[in-house]
């Protein structure tokens, strides 16, 4: 780890961290909870918030995708994602679902403005965000999609977006 100049949990959580908190919106894979701990990790990630049905550490399945992230990344548990949602906005979140809704923004052409404080909703495997929580939102981002499907897993969407929306802020 030494060679590959990789912070320890302690160097990570004293370390400068991006305005964006992650929001579960209802995930119900452990292993998709793993993914998106240690993706977030890897972006340096302000904190995730799991919401509704979505579990939490400590939890075996959970480990075995974050790899410790789940020690690392700051994370709160709140029942109803709109209460979650609500709570960002009070604290100067913008907050976007990744979600395919009218209107939305296609992640090539998202800019989160400067210093701006981001918070990103994403949805059940199956249904995607609530409509509650889009409407309570003030945007959607869409990951542009050129195959048959139209969608993506829930954590390979958080690693698409986490990536483009990092790399647009300089730590």
């Amino acid at each position: 780890m030494d060679e590959l100049n990789r912070l320890s949990a302690e160097e990570f959580q004293a370390a400068p961290k991006i305005p964006v908190v992650v929001v579960l919106d209802n995930i119900r894979s452990c292993h998709n909870i793993g993914s998106v701990f240690r993706t977030s990790d890897a972006m340096r990630v302000s904190r995730i918030c799991l919401c509704g049905i979505t579990a939490t550490p400590p939890n075996k399945e959970i480990h075995k995708a974050a790899l410790d992230a789940e020690k690392s990344v700051d994370w709160v548990y709140e029942k109803d994602t709109a209460a979650m949602v609500s709570r960002l906005k009070e604290e100067g979140f913008r907050v976007y679902a990744v979600e395919q809704v009218e209107g939305s923004i296609m992640l090539p052409d998202f800019t989160p403005s400067g210093e701006e404080k981001l918070a990103l909703v994403f949805g059940n495997e199956v249904n995607g965000v609530q409509q509650e929580v889009v409407n309570l939102c003030d945007g959607a981002i869409e990951i542009p999609q050129f195959g048959t499907k139209h969608s993506f897993n829930v954590a390979v969407s958080a690693g698409i977006v986490l990536w483009e929306v990092s790399r647009k802020y300089a730590l």
